[in-house]
């Protein structure tokens, strides 16, 4: 036992059994995804790297000269989000799109390091390498477009804010601040906060994160918070839970006078009745927050798993009620559910498991079968109707399992300590009585 705990400890013996095949297949996928962001393979569609090369190319000369984008409605991110869009200046010997691509991978490398961390001792309460399974699998399914955006970096952040939370309440809840400023949904992760002195501390670290992250770009950069206006006008994006609506409507020739562009960044379905739909989707927003409010109120039972469980399903409303669905929204989802699948007490594995048959059907989705979306075709609707309905699933599914792992179940009490039965009394002989 002494010898294969040493192995371990060295890196050998057992330790690489676990390690080796993941890292192997991680490799492998990788390269792969490489090969198709660089289009060294050309996949049918549209090329994702087209956003970084146009957008974020033009935002990085704009905030290279000390502004932010305050005439560009397409930014609508929070200021921290300056940072990933400046990086690829660290890499001047490379042209702006593939230092952001290497910069992206080298995020990804750090994401599944971390994944590995926290799986490879094997201890109790570790599912051992599923997280990082997940994450090696989810990630290549998405394709070239999680290298393409900085959805990427946002998620790593979240990630290593998660895992820090059982031991580094405050860097956890630093990180969620960072998070938070760098594109607002990481702020979820902190609606699962255990109780206590840990809790307190974690929001009190993500509210002083904010707070410096924010005076910091108020001081050197104008225009940090202009994004907030930007939003007001958009439209119903094509992806979404919603444009299922629009599309069986324009497949049935039944809704006229409305068209789809290029609006805001994404492609969204302009016309007739998409205000309701999007305040609908606004409502569900609302609704499904107001479930995560009333689940903190009556959760009893916090396990070490209950933060990440709380997040993930808080991200899977969020994504899934959402006016906007673009297929950047699962590396989030796949990075959370990474995540939980490291921890054994977790209740979201079934879920986690649709997520990522929703990320392979994501990955044929965009860019692949873009145009059958844009034009509504059979095959268009029936891939998106597949894919959110995986997501409805799995954000239904993970509610009720957080709900009765934490709610409906009663907290755990010790057990109270029974009297010992008392041993029948036994007369003692007398000095009168006879011996015999």
């Amino acid at each position: 036992m002494a010898g294969a705990d040493s192995r371990d400890r060295t890196g050998g013996g057992p330790l690489l059994q676990r390690l080796g095949p993941p890292v192997a297949v991680f490799a492998v996928t990788r390269v792969l995804v490489l090969l198709c962001v660089f289009r060294l393979i050309v996949l049918p569609g549209v090329d994702p790297a087209s956003d970084v090369t146009v957008l974020y190319h033009s935002w990085f000369e704009v905030m290279r000269g000390g502004t932010f984008p305050l005439h560009d409605v397409t930014w609508q991110y929070p200021p921290a989000a300056a940072l990933p869009m400046l990086a690829p200046a660290l890499l001047p010997f490379l042209d702006y799109t593939s230092a952001f691509i290497w910069l992206a991978c080298a995020a990804d490398v750090v994401g599944f390091g971390l994944l590995l961390r926290a799986g490879r001792d094997g201890a109790q309460g570790s599912r051992g390498m599923a997280g990082a399974w997940v994450w090696v699998l989810g990630a290549a399914m998405i394709g070239p477009t999680v290298y393409a955006r900085y959805d990427l970096q946002v998620t790593v952040v979240a990630m290593a804010a998660l895992l820090a939370a059982a031991r580094r309440p405050r860097v956890s809840g630093a990180l969620a601040g960072f998070g938070a400023m760098l594109k607002v949904w990481p702020v979820l992760l902190l609606v699962g906060t255990p109780p206590g002195r840990a809790g307190r501390r974690m929001w009190a670290a993500a509210g002083i994160a904010v707070a410096a992250i924010a005076l910091f770009f108020t001081t050197i950069m104008p225009g940090g918070f202009a994004f907030l206006t930007f939003q007001s006008d958009r439209g119903t994006e094509i992806e979404s839970l919603g444009s299922l609506v629009f599309h069986l409507a324009r497949r049935f020739g039944h809704w006229h006078g409305g068209k789809v562009l290029l609006n805001y960044g994404s492609v969204e379905f302009l016309g007739p009745y998409v205000s309701v739909v999007s305040h609908l989707a606004l409502a569900l927003t609302a609704i499904a927050f107001g479930w995560l409010l009333l689940w903190r109120l009556k959760a009893r039972t916090h396990t070490p798993a209950t933060m990440c469980d709380a997040a993930f399903t808080a991200i899977l409303l969020f994504t899934t009620t959402s006016r906007v669905i673009s297929p950047q929204y699962m590396i989030w989802l796949v990075g959370l559910a990474a995540v939980c699948m490291t921890l054994r007490a977790s209740v979201q594995a079934f879920p986690a498991v649709l997520v990522l048959v929703a990320t392979a059907v994501t990955g044929a989705e965009f860019p692949v079968l873009f145009h059958d979306v844009v034009t509504s075709s059979s095959m268009g609707v029936a891939v998106l109707t597949l894919r959110n309905g995986l997501l409805v699933a799995a954000s239904l599914i993970a509610c009720r399992n957080l709900w009765r792992a934490s709610v409906s179940r009663a907290p755990h009490m010790p057990d109270a300590p029974q009297a010992a039965p008392v041993p029948p009394l036994r007369r003692r002989p007398s000095a009168e009585a006879p011996h015999r």
